[in-house]
Formats: C-alpha cells, structure tokens, sequence
C-alpha cells in the first residue's frame, strides 16, 4: 500500500495593543470625550478610517515574508467595541482572510476592551467567556478593568485554548499599582486551572499586555504557577521592546503558552518561533523618538501613525 505524503503547515499567532481604537461617536457610558470629532484631538472618520487601515496593513504583514499568509489569530488590546474590529476585518488588506471576532464589552472605564480576530478558514471556534478581574479602590470601593477573554476552539483540527489580556497600567505607580496586575495573574492561573480540571494536556496560549516584563513578579507567577513558557524573556533587552516609556524599551506584550507545545508527535501543534514584530514601516523614522513605535498621537498631536506598541507574534507547526 503507497504511503501517504504528508506536508508541514505553518501558523501564525500574533498579539497587538492598537492604542485607542475608539469609533468617532459618543458613547455616554464611557469615557471617550477625547476621542470625538470635537474634541481637543479631533477625533474624524478620516482620522478613524486611516488608523483602521494603517492597523490593517501592519496586521496583514505579521509572518507574511515566512508563511505568505497573514495570522491565523491576533489578539487585540484597547478595542472600544464590537463595532471598530468588525470594520478593522472589512479594510482591504484583511477582507479576503475571511477573519471573524469575538467581544465582549467590559466595565472598563474608558470603554476599551480585549478581542480575538481569527480566521474562520483555519479555527473552528467552540467556546468564548468574559472573566471580569475584581480591584478595589484605596477607599474600598470596586474599581474596573478590561476583562480576560478565553476563546477555545480547533486550529487545523486540534483543540487549543487562548486566553487575552490586557492588565491594569502603571499609571499610578510602579509598585503601587502592582497588586493590581498581580490580581489579573491570579484570574488567569483560576482560568487555565478551570480549563485542566476538565482536559488535563490541554494545549494553552495565554497572550496580551500585561504592563509587565517578563521578570516581574505578575508574570513570572503566572508563568510558574500554570507551567507556562515564556518566549519573551530571550526578548528583553536595551535596544529593543514592545513599548517605550522615557526612552526605555520594556517588553510589555507577550505570549506564553503550555509546554505541551515542545511534543514532538508530528500530528499536534509544535512551537517553532517568537519574535516581536517590528519592522521599520511602524516605527518613528526621524527625531528624538527614531526606532519607537510610529504612534497615532504623542500627547494631543496628532501623528497618524499605528500605536504606540509593536506586536508580537509566535510560529507554531504540524504535519497534515
């Protein structure tokens, strides 16, 4: 009997914080005064329209060179609704990929959420769930952030579970505000054991921004409790990040996933590579910011760039 050739395929899952995708009309139960036609930064539908489609063509190009294909699934940070990453998949670079979403709105203050993109031709969705993280004020009163997202499904056939975040800022302080990034760690050890109670060797991606680098306390939690592998952590370094705050590069974005990644059984799922992607069309070409992600606005100047984060993406593989 002839044996059956077999082919190896390749897949892409990337993560990106767009920076403020707001739509241009005014929700009044959120905070998004700064981001309508009248406002200070003068919010347009042009303005709008050319970040969907600068967002759309940096997507488009995440592991193009390698695989020709765009991602199979991109998490997203700072969505304002389901509304802007249904028009985000409509931009020409992206409407042929017949990508879908998930969202859910949070109680985020601001209004902005976490959402998966995901390509219906290569994932067969299953399962999605909303986690809500609970954080308390100074005075006791309950505080908001974006939600965790799972979204549980088939990529080419293999049961896989993808969890996307976007954890609290640094706004208030660096060790101040760290309980409540270690808060968001804990839900998501709570999640990934929800998910083992059920399937012991499930196959785990836990992805987002975490306002954290690799090395802090939040992270390596998560990465030790859950016996995750950070590819990041090679990442860090003082030429190069995700994102740069005083001229200082951190690795804020990141994608951790179960070991079980490392089998080599040639029919499942196979970890190949991770990198950040940032390639020089999206960062600042002249002036002091050279080399920084080429952002939307610095302060209330507007620049009509992509964010003020690179994505960052790994490689996975199996045999058909």
């Amino acid at each position: 009997m002839e044996k059956q050739s077999t082919t190896e395929v390749h897949f892409t899952i990337a993560f990106y914080n767009v920076e403020n995708l707001f739509d241009f009309e005014d929700n009044k139960l959120t905070h998004d005064n700064d981001f309508l036609p009248h406002s200070v930064k003068r919010w347009t539908k042009k303005r709008y329209e050319r970040k969907l489609y600068k967002l759309a063509e940096a997507i488009s190009k995440i592991g193009f060179d390698d695989l020709q294909k765009p991602p199979t699934l991109i998490g997203i940070a700072e969505a304002e609704n389901k509304k802007v990453l249904q028009d985000l998949i409509r931009t020409e670079d992206l409407k042929d990929h017949n990508y879908d979403i998930v969202h859910y709105d949070s109680k985020d203050e601001r209004g902005i959420d976490v959402g998966l993109i995901y390509n219906k031709d290569e994932f067969e969705l299953e399962y999605s769930k909303p986690f809500s993280v609970y954080l308390e004020k100074e005075n006791g009163i309950q505080d908001f952030t974006r939600d965790i997202l799972l979204v549980s499904g088939k990529l080419n056939g293999e049961l896989i579970h993808c969890i996307v975040n976007h954890w609290p800022s640094r706004r208030d302080g660096v060790k101040e505000s760290s309980v409540n990034r270690l808060a968001a760690s804990h839900k998501v050890i709570e999640i990934i054991e929800m998910i083992r109670a059920k399937e012991v060797n499930s196959k785990i991606v836990v992805m987002g921004d975490f306002n954290d680098n690799p090395n802090n306390e939040s992270v390596k939690m998560l990465s030790e409790k859950s016996g995750l592998f950070n590819p990041m952590k090679i990442l860090v370094s003082y030429s190069r990040g995700t994102q740069n705050h005083n001229f200082k590069w951190n690795v804020f974005d990141q994608i951790l996933f179960s070991t079980n990644f490392f089998e080599t059984n040639d029919s499942s799922l196979k970890f190949e590579k991770a990198d950040i992607f940032d390639e020089k069309f999206l960062t600042q070409y002249h002036g002091k910011y050279k080399g920084q992600p080429f952002r939307t606005y610095i302060g209330k100047k507007y620049k009509g760039g992509f964010s003020d984060h690179f994505p960052v993406f790994i490689r996975l593989s199996m045999m058909n």
